[in-house]
């Protein structure tokens, strides 16, 4: 069977399905092209990550597909109810990168506390008589510990930033529709404590929160979850993470916010106009940003690609 990993897929994963007897391509090819090439190369297996998109175009034009796999979590760029239909299986890997994520999360939610993006942005270009005037521009930072984290979707993700949050002395809240009580394990050097988290309702966790970081998929009417109306019930100099999908955060509004005074920082790992989001985001002295890699890292890699291999094997080994 031949197996098209289009937009990549780790090397552990390539030997795992090559040892059990899969032809595994990693060529990229281009999306105008991929129907023609996985007919023309008899691909049967489809492994994307966020780059490749597989509509109904794809599906259809592709008859000999039988299985899409997506490493990572959200299935945003394929659609899986059409697929489904036309008997075309679709898996992905929701647990691989949480920890991967989680930690970004806590990279920005750092850096946007001691401004040390926007540091590293004018340090190299400052004289002695800047550094002295940067010292002091930088010189009100905050401090995490004692502060209240509010996460918007307490899947596997929002979970790990929670423990995270939690080690360095954080509040934590919670807002998830789908969860109403929950504990999450804290390991401890040899111990494990199990932590119950506060889950509120998202008026309370907007109006309760120094931070706010956002673990949810894009709602099927494409409508951001937070807007003008969500930013107004925010803590005065609150703090804003996105690494979940672009356009959950309305940009204009962000950028308002940004503007007004209203949000101190916020930190983008995602964009709605991705691969090129708007240069007034990427050069906001108050935005910290990141090319979306919450799942780059080589371990969360290694994870993905190793569990798509053993998911393709029990299927069709």
């Amino acid at each position: 069977m031949n197996v098209l990993a289009n937009d990549g897929i780790s090397k552990s994963g390539v030997k795992a399905l090559e040892t059990a007897g899969f032809n595994v391509s990693t060529d990229t090819i281009a999306q105008e092209n991929l129907i023609e090439e996985i007919n023309k190369q008899n691909f049967e297996v489809l492994l994307v990550r966020s780059a490749t998109k597989v509509r109904s175009d794809i599906i259809d034009g592709c008859p000999n597909l039988k299985l899409i796999g997506r490493g990572g979590v959200g299935l945003d760029n394929i659609d899986v109810k059409y697929a489904n239909e036309k008997g075309i299986e679709v898996i992905n890997t929701p647990a691989a990168s949480s920890q991967s994520v989680a930690e970004l999360v806590m990279t920005h939610l750092f850096s946007i506390s001691r401004s040390v993006f926007d540091s590293n942005r004018n340090m190299p270009n400052s004289s002695n008589g800047d550094f002295k005037v940067l010292k002091k521009k930088y010189a009100k930072g905050a401090e995490l510990r004692g502060k209240t984290l509010g996460i918007i979707g307490f899947g596997r993700i929002g979970q790990f930033t929670a423990q995270y949050a939690i080690g360095c002395g954080m509040n934590v809240i919670a807002f998830d529709p789908f969860i109403e009580n929950i504990s999450i394990e804290l390991k401890i050097a040899n111990q494990t404590i199990n932590v119950p988290i506060n889950m509120v309702g998202m008026n309370e966790l907007l109006s309760s929160s120094d931070y706010i970081s956002l673990h949810v998929p894009m709602p099927a009417d494409g409508k951001a979850i937070i807007g003008d109306d969500e930013f107004d019930k925010m803590k005065d100099g609150a703090k804003i993470v996105n690494a979940a999908r672009g356009g959950v955060i309305d940009e204009d509004a962000l950028l308002n916010a940004l503007n007004n005074g209203k949000i101190a920082a916020a930190a983008l790992d995602v964009f709605t106009g991705e691969p090129s989001p708007r240069l007034d985001l990427l050069t906001h002295e108050k935005i910290s940003l990141t090319p979306h890699i919450g799942a780059a890292t080589s371990e969360a890699q290694d994870r993905i690609g190793t569990e798509l291999a053993d998911k393709i094997i029990s299927r069709f080994g």
